[in-house]
Protein backbone atom coordinates (compact mmCIF):
# COMPACT_ATOMS: atom_id res chain seq x y z
CA UNK A 1 0.00 0.00 0.00
CA UNK A 2 1.31 3.44 -0.89
CA UNK A 3 -0.29 5.29 2.05
CA UNK A 4 -0.87 4.37 5.67
CA UNK A 5 -4.49 3.48 6.38
CA UNK A 6 -6.25 5.87 8.72
CA UNK A 7 -9.52 4.44 10.11
CA UNK A 8 -12.54 6.73 9.67
CA UNK A 9 -14.54 7.81 12.70
CA UNK A 10 -17.36 5.46 11.66
CA UNK A 11 -16.68 2.28 9.68
CA UNK A 12 -18.76 1.55 6.56
CA UNK A 13 -18.78 -1.64 4.53
CA UNK A 14 -16.85 -1.64 1.24
CA UNK A 15 -18.00 -4.83 -0.50
CA UNK A 16 -15.18 -4.65 -3.05
CA UNK A 17 -12.50 -4.81 -0.36
CA UNK A 18 -13.09 -8.38 0.81
CA UNK A 19 -10.52 -10.32 -1.22
CA UNK A 20 -11.35 -13.91 -2.14
CA UNK A 21 -14.45 -13.86 0.08
CA UNK A 22 -15.85 -10.51 -1.05
CA UNK A 23 -18.88 -12.20 -2.57
CA UNK A 24 -20.03 -13.88 0.64
CA UNK A 25 -18.76 -11.86 3.61
CA UNK A 26 -20.95 -9.05 4.91
CA UNK A 27 -21.59 -7.29 8.24
CA UNK A 28 -25.20 -8.48 8.56
CA UNK A 29 -26.81 -11.79 9.51
CA UNK A 30 -29.97 -13.59 8.45
CA UNK A 31 -31.41 -15.22 5.36
CA UNK A 32 -30.91 -13.54 2.01
CA UNK A 33 -33.08 -15.88 -0.05
CA UNK A 34 -35.84 -18.44 0.43
CA UNK A 35 -34.30 -21.88 -0.09
CA UNK A 36 -35.43 -24.98 1.77
CA UNK A 37 -32.87 -27.66 2.60
CA UNK A 38 -33.23 -31.22 1.34
CA UNK A 39 -33.83 -33.92 3.95
CA UNK A 40 -32.76 -37.53 3.48
CA UNK A 41 -33.73 -40.77 5.16
CA UNK A 42 -30.95 -41.13 7.73
CA UNK A 43 -31.04 -40.03 11.40
CA UNK A 44 -28.51 -37.27 10.87
CA UNK A 45 -28.68 -34.63 8.18
CA UNK A 46 -25.42 -32.75 7.70
CA UNK A 47 -25.18 -29.61 5.56
CA UNK A 48 -21.53 -28.89 5.01
CA UNK A 49 -18.42 -28.53 2.90
CA UNK A 50 -15.17 -30.47 3.18
CA UNK A 51 -13.23 -27.73 4.95
CA UNK A 52 -11.48 -28.48 8.26
CA UNK A 53 -14.59 -27.59 10.24
CA UNK A 54 -16.75 -29.77 8.03
CA UNK A 55 -14.28 -32.66 8.19
CA UNK A 56 -14.39 -32.74 11.98
CA UNK A 57 -17.99 -33.96 11.89
CA UNK A 58 -17.76 -36.34 8.93
CA UNK A 59 -14.67 -37.93 10.49
CA UNK A 60 -16.56 -38.59 13.73
CA UNK A 61 -19.59 -39.96 11.90
CA UNK A 62 -17.41 -42.27 9.80
CA UNK A 63 -15.48 -43.37 12.90
CA UNK A 64 -18.78 -44.30 14.59
CA UNK A 65 -19.87 -46.23 11.51
CA UNK A 66 -16.47 -47.94 11.46
CA UNK A 67 -17.30 -49.21 14.96
CA UNK A 68 -20.46 -50.79 13.56
CA UNK A 69 -22.87 -48.20 14.99
CA UNK A 70 -25.52 -48.18 12.27
CA UNK A 71 -27.55 -45.58 14.15
CA UNK A 72 -24.92 -43.02 13.16
CA UNK A 73 -25.89 -43.17 9.48
CA UNK A 74 -26.10 -39.77 7.87
CA UNK A 75 -26.78 -37.80 4.73
CA UNK A 76 -24.18 -35.14 3.92
CA UNK A 77 -25.50 -32.40 1.66
CA UNK A 78 -23.12 -30.02 -0.11
CA UNK A 79 -23.25 -26.35 0.86
CA UNK A 80 -21.51 -24.19 -1.73
CA UNK A 81 -20.36 -21.29 0.38
CA UNK A 82 -18.97 -19.27 -2.55
CA UNK A 83 -22.45 -19.39 -4.09
CA UNK A 84 -24.07 -18.25 -0.86
CA UNK A 85 -25.93 -21.46 0.02
CA UNK A 86 -25.34 -20.69 3.70
CA UNK A 87 -27.59 -17.66 3.41
CA UNK A 88 -30.65 -19.62 2.31
CA UNK A 89 -33.59 -19.56 4.72
CA UNK A 90 -33.42 -23.29 5.41
CA UNK A 91 -29.75 -23.16 6.33
CA UNK A 92 -30.17 -20.07 8.50
CA UNK A 93 -32.99 -21.83 10.36
CA UNK A 94 -30.42 -24.46 11.37
CA UNK A 95 -27.49 -22.10 11.87
CA UNK A 96 -28.23 -18.40 12.45
CA UNK A 97 -24.49 -17.78 12.11
CA UNK A 98 -24.52 -18.95 8.44
CA UNK A 99 -21.36 -21.04 8.77
CA UNK A 100 -20.84 -24.68 7.88
CA UNK A 101 -21.46 -27.24 9.20
CA UNK A 102 -25.09 -27.34 10.31
CA UNK A 103 -26.92 -30.47 11.38
CA UNK A 104 -30.45 -31.75 11.89
CA UNK A 105 -30.72 -34.61 14.38
CA UNK A 106 -33.90 -36.49 13.60
CA UNK A 107 -32.94 -39.67 15.44
CA UNK A 108 -35.61 -39.13 18.09
CA UNK A 109 -39.29 -38.20 18.20
CA UNK A 110 -38.58 -34.47 17.84
CA UNK A 111 -35.90 -33.30 15.35
CA UNK A 112 -33.60 -30.54 16.54
CA UNK A 113 -30.77 -28.45 15.13
CA UNK A 114 -27.09 -28.28 15.96
CA UNK A 115 -24.64 -25.64 14.83
CA UNK A 116 -20.92 -25.21 15.56
CA UNK A 117 -18.74 -28.23 14.87
CA UNK A 118 -17.54 -28.52 18.47
CA UNK A 119 -21.12 -28.82 19.70
CA UNK A 120 -21.78 -31.57 17.16
CA UNK A 121 -18.72 -33.52 18.27
CA UNK A 122 -19.77 -33.42 21.92
CA UNK A 123 -23.40 -34.29 21.10
CA UNK A 124 -22.53 -37.28 18.93
CA UNK A 125 -19.81 -38.57 21.26
CA UNK A 126 -22.17 -38.41 24.24
CA UNK A 127 -25.09 -39.89 22.33
CA UNK A 128 -23.15 -42.96 21.21
CA UNK A 129 -20.78 -43.28 24.14
CA UNK A 130 -17.50 -43.19 22.22
CA UNK A 131 -14.50 -40.87 21.92
CA UNK A 132 -15.35 -38.81 25.01
CA UNK A 133 -14.87 -40.10 28.56
CA UNK A 134 -18.04 -39.93 30.64
CA UNK A 135 -16.56 -38.31 33.75
CA UNK A 136 -13.54 -37.27 35.75
CA UNK A 137 -10.12 -35.91 34.78
CA UNK A 138 -10.06 -37.77 31.46
CA UNK A 139 -13.26 -36.04 30.32
CA UNK A 140 -11.98 -32.66 31.47
CA UNK A 141 -8.75 -33.17 29.53
CA UNK A 142 -10.58 -34.04 26.31
CA UNK A 143 -12.91 -31.06 26.61
CA UNK A 144 -9.98 -28.76 27.37
CA UNK A 145 -8.14 -29.79 24.22
CA UNK A 146 -11.36 -29.69 22.19
CA UNK A 147 -12.04 -26.10 23.15
CA UNK A 148 -8.37 -25.21 22.75
CA UNK A 149 -8.90 -26.08 19.09
CA UNK A 150 -12.23 -24.26 18.87
CA UNK A 151 -10.58 -21.12 20.20
CA UNK A 152 -7.45 -21.54 18.08
CA UNK A 153 -8.97 -22.09 14.63
CA UNK A 154 -9.67 -18.39 13.94
CA UNK A 155 -5.98 -17.58 14.33
CA UNK A 156 -5.01 -20.25 11.77
CA UNK A 157 -7.82 -19.76 9.27
CA UNK A 158 -9.26 -16.29 9.53
CA UNK A 159 -5.91 -14.95 10.69
CA UNK A 160 -2.93 -16.64 9.06
CA UNK A 161 -4.77 -18.30 6.17
CA UNK A 162 -6.63 -15.15 5.22
CA UNK A 163 -3.73 -12.72 5.27
CA UNK A 164 -1.17 -15.15 3.82
CA UNK A 165 -3.28 -16.63 1.02
CA UNK A 166 -6.58 -14.81 0.47
CA UNK A 167 -6.27 -11.09 1.26
CA UNK A 168 -6.29 -8.80 -1.81
CA UNK A 169 -2.84 -7.48 -0.84
CA UNK A 170 -0.09 -8.61 1.50
CA UNK A 171 0.24 -6.88 4.86
CA UNK A 172 3.54 -7.71 6.56
CA UNK A 173 2.34 -6.94 10.07
CA UNK A 174 -0.78 -9.13 9.71
CA UNK A 175 1.16 -12.06 8.21
CA UNK A 176 3.85 -11.79 10.88
CA UNK A 177 1.27 -11.56 13.66
CA UNK A 178 -0.70 -14.64 12.63
CA UNK A 179 2.33 -16.66 11.52
CA UNK A 180 3.70 -16.21 15.01
CA UNK A 181 0.44 -17.32 16.59
CA UNK A 182 0.02 -20.30 14.27
CA UNK A 183 3.54 -21.50 15.01
CA UNK A 184 2.92 -21.04 18.72
CA UNK A 185 -0.21 -23.21 18.47
CA UNK A 186 1.73 -25.90 16.61
CA UNK A 187 4.32 -25.76 19.37
CA UNK A 188 1.62 -26.20 22.01
CA UNK A 189 0.40 -29.33 20.24
CA UNK A 190 3.93 -30.57 19.56
CA UNK A 191 4.94 -30.26 23.20
CA UNK A 192 1.87 -32.18 24.29
CA UNK A 193 2.33 -34.89 21.66
CA UNK A 194 5.90 -35.45 22.81
CA UNK A 195 4.36 -36.70 26.07
CA UNK A 196 1.18 -38.43 24.89
CA UNK A 197 0.11 -40.52 21.90
CA UNK A 198 -2.95 -38.32 21.30
CA UNK A 199 -3.81 -34.82 22.44
CA UNK A 200 -5.71 -35.78 25.58
CA UNK A 201 -3.70 -38.88 26.47
CA UNK A 202 -3.29 -42.38 25.12
CA UNK A 203 -6.83 -42.63 23.72
CA UNK A 204 -8.05 -41.20 20.41
CA UNK A 205 -10.89 -38.74 21.08
CA UNK A 206 -12.98 -35.94 19.64
CA UNK A 207 -10.17 -33.58 20.68
CA UNK A 208 -7.99 -35.20 18.01
CA UNK A 209 -10.80 -35.17 15.45
CA UNK A 210 -11.24 -31.43 16.01
CA UNK A 211 -7.58 -30.45 15.77
CA UNK A 212 -6.44 -32.93 13.13
CA UNK A 213 -8.10 -31.37 10.04
CA UNK A 214 -6.62 -27.97 10.83
CA UNK A 215 -3.14 -29.03 11.90
CA UNK A 216 -2.96 -31.89 9.41
CA UNK A 217 -3.81 -29.85 6.34
CA UNK A 218 -1.09 -27.32 7.13
CA UNK A 219 1.45 -29.94 8.23
CA UNK A 220 0.98 -31.96 5.00
CA UNK A 221 1.28 -28.86 2.82
CA UNK A 222 -2.35 -29.01 1.70
CA UNK A 223 -3.48 -25.59 2.95
CA UNK A 224 -2.75 -22.00 1.99
CA UNK A 225 -0.31 -22.63 -0.83
CA UNK A 226 3.22 -23.30 0.42
CA UNK A 227 2.35 -22.57 4.05
CA UNK A 228 4.07 -25.76 5.24
CA UNK A 229 7.41 -24.45 4.01
CA UNK A 230 6.73 -20.89 5.11
CA UNK A 231 5.92 -22.04 8.66
CA UNK A 232 8.72 -24.65 8.84
CA UNK A 233 6.43 -27.59 9.55
CA UNK A 234 9.43 -29.92 9.74
CA UNK A 235 10.12 -28.46 13.19
CA UNK A 236 7.05 -30.14 14.66
CA UNK A 237 8.03 -33.80 14.57
CA UNK A 238 5.54 -34.99 17.18
CA UNK A 239 2.69 -33.34 15.29
CA UNK A 240 3.90 -35.07 12.12
CA UNK A 241 3.87 -38.45 13.87
CA UNK A 242 0.34 -37.81 15.19
CA UNK A 243 -0.95 -36.66 11.78
CA UNK A 244 0.47 -39.73 10.06
CA UNK A 245 -1.16 -42.08 12.57
CA UNK A 246 -4.56 -40.47 12.19
CA UNK A 247 -4.18 -40.28 8.39
CA UNK A 248 -4.14 -44.09 8.30
CA UNK A 249 -7.50 -44.61 10.05
CA UNK A 250 -10.21 -45.90 7.64
CA UNK A 251 -12.91 -43.67 9.12
CA UNK A 252 -10.67 -40.64 8.78
CA UNK A 253 -9.86 -41.47 5.17
CA UNK A 254 -13.55 -41.55 4.34
CA UNK A 255 -14.47 -38.53 6.45
CA UNK A 256 -11.91 -36.35 4.73
CA UNK A 257 -13.46 -37.10 1.33
CA UNK A 258 -17.05 -36.12 2.09
CA UNK A 259 -18.38 -32.94 0.46
CA UNK A 260 -15.16 -32.46 -1.55
CA UNK A 261 -14.31 -32.33 -5.25
CA UNK A 262 -11.56 -34.92 -4.82
CA UNK A 263 -13.92 -37.30 -3.04
CA UNK A 264 -17.72 -37.35 -3.02
CA UNK A 265 -19.74 -34.16 -3.28
CA UNK A 266 -22.56 -35.69 -1.26
CA UNK A 267 -22.77 -38.77 0.92
CA UNK A 268 -25.99 -40.74 1.40
CA UNK A 269 -24.69 -44.25 2.03
CA UNK A 270 -21.45 -46.17 2.43
CA UNK A 271 -21.85 -47.30 -1.16
CA UNK A 272 -21.07 -43.78 -2.37
CA UNK A 273 -17.39 -44.39 -1.64
CA UNK A 274 -17.34 -47.41 -3.97
CA UNK A 275 -17.51 -45.11 -6.98
CA UNK A 276 -14.18 -43.45 -6.14
CA UNK A 277 -11.14 -44.24 -8.28
CA UNK A 278 -8.95 -47.05 -7.02
CA UNK A 279 -6.40 -45.83 -4.51
CA UNK A 280 -8.47 -42.87 -3.31
CA UNK A 281 -9.19 -44.57 0.01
Amino acid sequence: MSEEYVPPKVWTWDKSNGGAFAGVNRPTAGAQKDVELPVGEHPFQLYSLGTPNGQKVTILLEELLELGIKEAEYDAWLIKIFEGDQFGSGFVDLNPNSKIPAMLDKSGPEPFRLFESGAMLVHLAEKFGHFLPKEGPARAEVLSWLFWQVGSAPFMGGGFGHFYAYAPFKIEYAIDRYSMETKRLFDVANNQLKKTRFLAGDEYTIADMAAYPWLGNIQRGEAYGDAATFLSMHEYEAVGRWVAEIDARPGVKRGRLVNTNKGILERHSAADFAALPEGTL
